[in-house]
This record gives C-alpha cells, structure tokens and sequence, in this order.
C-alpha cells in the first residue's frame, strides 16, 4: 500500500523524504574554504573544489557557492568521491577547456590492503544540458587489489539568492522518488533526487549510471566493490538530468553520452571560432590572455528566448543583465557583431511596459536582471525581471547606434526601431523635472543605488558621506549624451529631421548644463552625481572617466579629469580605483569604494585615448594586461583589490569575485581596439583606423577574419620604434579602409 502523503507526477510517485529517511554516508571533504574549479556551458554551470567534489556542507562563504546550477536553482549540493571511506589525494586537475574539468589523483593508505598511490583515478566532468561524467580506475600495484568505490550526491534546491545570503521564512520540501513502497534507486538502478517549492513545482536531478552499474546504494551513495587485477582498468559513469515539472530544465537537450556531449562541445566551440576575428600578438603569453578572452566568451553565451547574449558571470550572476550584457557587447564588437544583434533583440523583448513599483518597471526601460529561480516565480523578489537600472536604457540605444555603425544592417535597425523610440521617450520623462537622468528606488526589495557601482556604500562625496537620492550620476548622463548625439544621426538618415533636430538641441543643452552644475571648481575634477537636492557628490571616483569618451565634457576639463584619474590615489599601478585612497571611505577590499575593475578601466583607457593621450593609455594597458597574466588562465577577474603594485607583488584578489565575468572579459578586446583605433562606418562603407598604437610590450598584431558591414578584413599592425604601422593583408568585400596617422 502506498504512503499516504504520496506525489504523483506523469508516472512517478514521490514523498517527503522524512517518511522515508536517508541512511547519509559520512563526508570526510575538508570543509575549510578551498579552492575551486569551474565550469560552465549555456545555463549550466558547476563550481566543485579541486578534486571535482561538493562538500555536503557549507561552512564558509567560498564554498557555498560549489554546486551544480540551472534556471536560478542548485541541482547538486554534495558529489563526493570517496575510496574505502577516505578523500582520494589529488595529484593534478584543470577546468582550462571551460565546459569541462579533469582530475587525476590516487588513493591514501587504507588499513593495510591498499598502500597509498596504488590506483590511478582519472575523473571527467563535463556540461552539455547536463552533467556528464567518466571515472577510469588503474591498478599500478603488481597485485590483485580490493576496494570500495563510493559516489555521495545530495540536492538541496536552494535558489541562487539563499546561496547569496537572502533569507527565507519557508522553503518547500524535499521529496524521495518511491516504486512499489521502496526507494526508486533499488528498484531501477537510477537515483533520484527531488524537491517540491511552495509554487508547487516538482525539480529533480536524476542520476543514470553507466559502464558499470553499482552494487548497491546506501541513501544517496552508489557504491561499488571493486576487484582489479594488477594494470587492469575500470570505468564508471553517469548522467544525471535536471527537470522541472517532468521538463528538461536546460533549455539544451542534453546527448546520452559523455562522448557524444564531448563531441558537440567541441564542435560547436569550433564553428563559434569560425564566425569570430582571430586575433594573434607576436607574444605567446599575451595570446594566452586573449585565447582564454575568446573561449571565456564563448563559454557565457547563453540562450534567452530564441536569443543568445552573454551572461554577466560566474556564479553569482550567470543570468541575463541589461548593463552588463549591454557593456560586453560593445566590447566584442569587434569579435563578433552578432552578439551585440541578439543582445538588442532579446533586451528589447523584454522592454518595460507598465509602471509597476515592485519590479521597478516603466515603459520603454531595459530590464537590470532576470531571474527564474523559486523565489523569483514565488514573488519573493522582484527579478521577472527586475527593472532597477538607471544607465541600461541609455546603453541600449548607444549600443542600437554602434551596432549599426558595425554593420549596416538596416532590417535590424528598422525592427528595433520602436524600441529605441520607447526607450528616448523614457529617458526625456526621466528628464522632466531636472533635466538629469536620476533614479531612486521604489521597490521593497529593489537596489539603492542602481549605476554600475549598485552596492549601498559607494555614492559618496569628499567627506565620506552618503549621498540622498533621487542621484544623477555623472557617467549616466554621458550615457544620455551619447545616446541623443548618435540617435539623431539615424533619425535624420530616416528622413526624421523633426527628431534629429530636437535631439541634437537637447544634446547641446545637456552638454552646457552638465560642464556648469557637476564641475568642483577646487578639484579641477567631474562630480561623481548630483544628490536629490542638486548638490555637488564630490567624491574622487572613477565615474568620470566613463564620460570622456563621450563628448559631454569641454576639452580643457575633459583633461583634467583624465590627469586627476592618474594621480597615486586612483592609479595603484595595475589600474584605476573605484575611489581615491584618500577618501574617508576608501576600503581597498570594497566592492565599489577602493577595488578595480577591468572594464571600468578599459572604458577610461579608451576615452583618455579619444584625447590623443595615447601613452597614458598604453599605460593601462600594461597595468592591465600585467595584472590578467598572473591569474589563474590568464583569465581577468570581474574586480580585484586596490593595493599598490609595490615591486615584485602579486595583484591582490577580491575573495568572491565572478571568474569568468563578461565585462572583464570583453576589457581585454576593448583594450585592443582602443590600442589600433578602428573607427567603423560601415553605412558609409568605410572603416577609419586612425594613429594605431601598439605599447612597447608587444612588436605586431594580426586580425584575421574582421568583419565590418559586409566585407572580411586581415589587418596587421607592426611597431618600429616609437611608431605603429598598419598593413591591409586581404580584403573580401568592398569596403574603404582609411588609414589615418
């Protein structure tokens, strides 16, 4: 007879996992915080320690973050190893190839049966809609050996925001999968795990072995008992699935085996490079650093709707970001145009529509951030999406206009069209009452600060002090500067003259009013907002150096400012701070209040070099490029601390920075670019390349495959001295390439 509190779902039954309870095998994992390795394919990704292993508890803010993830849930709290009862001693393990990580290691003494390093364990993991994984066990022993081979799983369910710290006053239920009033595992040979949230959904990680089924299983651990004769090899694998209400989760229909997802990995990635520009340096080190760029890009596309754009980053925001996705798209630009197309496309699906308080949301604004998690679908927090962005709008129609720039592709503009409309006629209501595009928070669960630095202690002036909202940050009307500068030029090839017009005027008028109201006189240096009642927030930051790109400043302060950001108390040697040292607020461990940022610095190396300040920005460059090629794959971290570069030490890494992270990824092809100068117009059938400029570090620089409107380009830059030369190796298509000195 069946339990009585029994779930039925198409075929399965289940029940509260307290009517029949686990038998939980004991973890030996260190739980002290350790280091990790990651990996990611599309929405999926797995954060384990080295020996590619979960610990079943979390003691520690590292390792909370370890977990098989999808859709905003954990799906895999605890994968565990064991031989004979102990930890395996790792020898050597890379998650290099990005979607997938390797392990080799070997056994510890056990009792007095199997001395230590007598079996060569190789362990894969791999993601392709789900997780695949291949263990291949060696006797290097003369002798027959005897052991217990054991894999602990558990699944927790917790949405990404409990793992993030957010609490919640109830969860739903852990379930157990039964058949026939026993354990499914018993019965099928596969191990289920299962959830049901408060919205009633049913989430499952279910576990399919193969090669060698296991002997038995104990709760949650399949063991094996093994028998191996002297060099004799064993395999083991499984594939476990992630489902919600009996629906794949992934939005990737997962291969059956570990080589068929191998397989269409590597093939994909391959195709992906394929449709990308090649870029190659005459330093092995530094194509390192951009090799891993490239593959780190292809790793954070992910699909949204028919859409793919890139995530913000691993683990804390593999999600879809208006700012972030927006950013990095202008960065790769030059990689890969198409990601900048399907990022307007599937951020314009998302467009405001109503005024809705709980989720920030107005008409015509771009989304902040999307989420799909439990307590998302549970109106626990309001990210369906979140709307709590001041600048992402702005950098949707700067975007709108740069990809247009690239390409010339007239369907997308015209399709997008009432999008970009909706988006300027949110921005000029914005406008109304101070003529300042500011924001404030409506939301109960929403962001106080809602720039690029969103984090509640960073808007402050020269004293330390918070700022009062409603704030107009500095950078965001740059943003809106732009946006009305380059819209006007497509509204007046539209033969939309009434709006070129006014927005060329309005542009004019931000301009005069923004040089007047947020200059500090005493500092020689841009406000970093104007608080609620139009007070100067003068604190010395980083912001301003957004702005110089942009034109909004008058030449002599755009100067100045970019001086003043090279000074010893912003320029730590490896990049610019978020804050000077010497404000009262500095922390050089805080997020927005001392530490660095790639992107943030890549964005000021180039507007420093759109004033013709072409060595200073080389010296970022270097800072920068130094800085990516001590981490662990060359890889830029989304931050880093800001202590001074102090002879031989190393840059000082933020503890829970996101590795990989799209923006800081898409800095190093932003510093390229901002070294060679491409200039595109590609209506006008014309790429510019004007003063390129390679720093000392590094003799030439090839681009294969660059794609400007419809023609192919193979560039090569060479330095001689102190000058840059740039040769047009092969062209396919007719475009006019200009090169300027």
């Amino acid at each position: 007879m069946m339990m009585m509190d029994t779930i039925e779902l198409e075929g399965k039954s289940f029940i509260p996992v307290e009517e029949l309870p686990i038998v939980e095998w004991p973890c030996v994992l260190n739980e002290e915080p350790q280091p990790t390795l990651t990996i990611k394919d599309n929405d999926l990704f797995l954060v384990t320690d080295t020996l590619g292993n979960i610990a079943s508890s979390f003691r520690s803010d590292v390792n909370a973050s370890m977990g098989l993830f999808c859709s905003d849930t954990r799906f895999l709290s605890r994968l565990e190893l064991q031989i004979d009862g102990h930890s395996p001693v790792l020898l050597n393990s890379t998650a290099n190839k990005g979607f997938s990580l390797s392990v080799l290691c070997t056994n510890p003494k056990v009792a007095n049966h199997l001395p230590p390093d007598t079996l060569g364990i190789r362990r894969e993991l791999l993601l392709n809609g789900a997780l695949f994984s291949q263990i291949e066990i060696s006797n290097y022993s003369t002798n027959e050996v005897n052991f217990q081979l054991s894999l602990s799983f558990d699944a927790d369910f917790v949405d990404l925001f409990e793992v993030r710290g957010f609490n919640r006053d109830k969860r739903g239920r852990l379930l157990r999968a039964v058949k026939d009033d026993k354990p499914r595992e018993e019965e099928t040979g596969e191990l289920i795990l299962a959830y049901q949230g408060l919205d009633g959904a049913i989430m499952e990680s279910r576990i399919q072995f193969n090669d060698r089924q296991p002997d038995y299983f104990k709760g949650n651990t399949a063991v094996w008992e093994l028998t191996l004769a002297s060099h004799q090899k064993e395999k083991i694998g499984y594939r476990l699935q992630m489902f919600t209400n009996n629906r794949q989760t992934s939005r990737i229909n997962a291969p059956v085996t570990f080589n068929q997802a191998k397989a269409a990995e590597l093939m994909e990635e391959q195709n992906w490079v394929q449709q990308t520009t090649k870029i190659s340096l005459d330093k092995t080190i530094f194509n390192q650093a951009i090799d891993r760029a490239q593959q780190d890009v292809y790793l954070l596309r992910q699909s949204f709707e028919k859409f793919t754009a890139l995530s913000a980053g691993v683990p804390w925001f593999s999600t879809l970001f208006g700012r972030d996705s927006l950013i990095a798209a202008s960065q790769t630009l030059m990689l890969n145009p198409d990601i900048a197309k399907e990022t307007l496309i599937v951020l314009a699906e998302y467009q405001g529509k109503v005024d809705n308080d709980w989720r920030d949301e107005q008409p015509g604004k771009i989304l902040h951030e999307l989420r799909f998690g439990e307590m998302a679908r549970c109106q626990e927090i309001p990210h369906t999406p979140y709307y709590g962005t001041v600048d992402a709008t702005p950098l949707w129609l700067m975007l709108y206009a740069e990809y247009y720039s690239w390409t010339a592709d007239r369907d997308t503009l015209e399709k997008l069209w009432s999008n970009a409309l909706a988006a300027m006629d949110w921005i000029d209501r914005n406008l109304q009452e101070t003529g300042y595009l500011r924001y404030a928070v409506r939301s109960q669960r929403g962001l106080v600060n809602q720039g690029w630095k969103d984090s509640g202690d960073c808007i402050v002036d020269r004293d330390g002090k918070l700022a009062n909202p409603p704030i107009a940050l500095c950078e965001v009307q740059a943003y809106v500067y732009s946006a009305k500068v380059r819209l006007a030029e497509i509204a007046k090839m539209k033969k939309r003259l009434d709006l070129a017009d006014r927005w060329q005027d309005e542009a004019r008028d931000l301009k005069m009013r923004f040089n007047r109201d947020f200059w500090v006189e005493d500092q020689g240096f841009c406000a970093l907002a104007l608080d609620g009642d139009g007070n100067k927030v003068d604190g010395i930051s980083s912001n301003p150096g957004h702005c110089l790109d942009l034109g909004i400043l008058h030449p002599e302060k755009a100067y100045s400012v970019a001086e003043r950001l090279r000074a010893p108390d912003m320029f730590n040697g490896w990049g610019i701070r978020t804050l000077s040292s010497l404000s009262p607020a500095y922390n050089p461990m805080g997020y927005h209040i001392g530490s660095v940022w790639p992107h943030d610095n890549a964005l000021i190396a180039k507007g420093i070099r759109s004033l013709g300040l072409i060595d200073q920005s080389l010296e970022l460059f270097q800072g920068l490029i130094d800085m990516t090629l001590v981490q662990p794959y060359q890889r830029p971290p989304e931050l880093f601390c800001g202590y001074e570069r102090d002879g031989d030490n190393d840059p000082v890494r933020y503890p829970v920075a996101c590795s990989p992270q799209a923006w800081a990824t898409g800095s190093i092809f932003q510093l390229l670019q901002m070294m060679i100068n491409l200039v595109p117009d590609a209506p006008n059938n014309c790429l510019r390349i004007i003063d390129p400029a390679l720093p000392e570090s590094i003799g030439s620089l090839y681009l294969q495959n660059l794609k400007v409107g419809s023609t192919f380009l193979d560039l090569e830059f060479q330095r001689s001295g102190n000058t840059t030369s740039c040769r047009v190796a092969k062209k396919r298509g007719n475009l006019r390439v200009v090169i300027e000195a």
